[in-house]
C-alpha cells in the first residue's frame, strides 16, 4: 500500500529493554561508560536507535522493526542496530520523505546521562543526515519504580521532498 502524499507525518516509537551485568549499555550509537549494566536484546540492544528506527517506520505506516528484525532470526543476533535505523531510514526515503527534528527520552536510573547529551544528539544527528539542534535529548529516571531497564520514546517529523 503507498502512503498518502501528506507534506509532513509524525511517527512515534518506543523501545524497552531489560539491563544486566556482563553487556555494553549503547544508547544513539554511544557507548555508555560508566554503565555497570547493557541491555539484555537479541541485537546490540540500543534502544534509542531501536526506538527511532520505530518512529520513522510508523511515520510512514510500515509497521515496526520486528516485522523487518525478527528476534526469533539468528541472522540477526547481536546486530549493530545502525543497520537497523538505516534501513529503516532508506524505506522513508523511498515514499520521499526525510527526518525533519526528532525528540527523544530515555529514561534510565544509573548512570546519569547528562554528560553525553551533545554526544548523543550528534550522533543521531549524523545517522539521520540532520543538525544536532534538530534532534532533542531528554533524560528521565523511573524514580526507582523500574531501575533494571532502560526504556525510549521517540517522536519525529516526516518532512515530504521532491527527489
Amino acid at each position: 500500500m503507498t502512503p498518502s502524499p501528506l507534506p509532513y507525518r509524525i511517527g512515534y516509537g518506543e523501545d524497552a529493554h531489560r539491563l544486566t551485568e556482563g553487556r555494553a549499555l549503547v544508547l544513539g550509537g554511544v557507548p555508555i561508560p560508566h554503565a555497570e549494566r547493557g541491555a539484555v536484546a537479541h541485537s546490540d540492544g540500543d534502544a534509542v536507535l531501536h526506538a527511532l528506527a520505530d518512529a520513522l517506520l510508523s511515520g510512514m505506516s510500515l509497521g515496526d522493526i520486528g516485522q523487518y528484525y525478527p528476534d526469533t532470526d539468528p541472522a540477526h543476533a547481536g546486530l549493530d542496530s545502525r543497520v537497523i535505523l538505516a534501513d529503516s531510514l532508506a524505506l522513508v526515503r523511498e515514499w520521499k520523505y526525510v527526518p525533519a527534528n526528532v525528540a527523544l527520552v530515555i529514561t534510565l536510573d544509573r548512570p546519569k546521562l547528562g554528560p553525553l547529551r551533545a554526544d548523543i544528539a550528534r550522533n543521531v544527528a549524523a545517522l539521520l543526515g540532520l543538525n544536532e539542534t534538530e534532534v532533542g535529548v531528554s533524560f528521565k529516571t523511573s524514580e526507582g519504580l523500574a531501575p533494571d531497564h532502560v526504556q525510549v520514546r521517540v517522536t519525529v517529523l516526516l518532512r515530504r521532498v521532491e527527489q
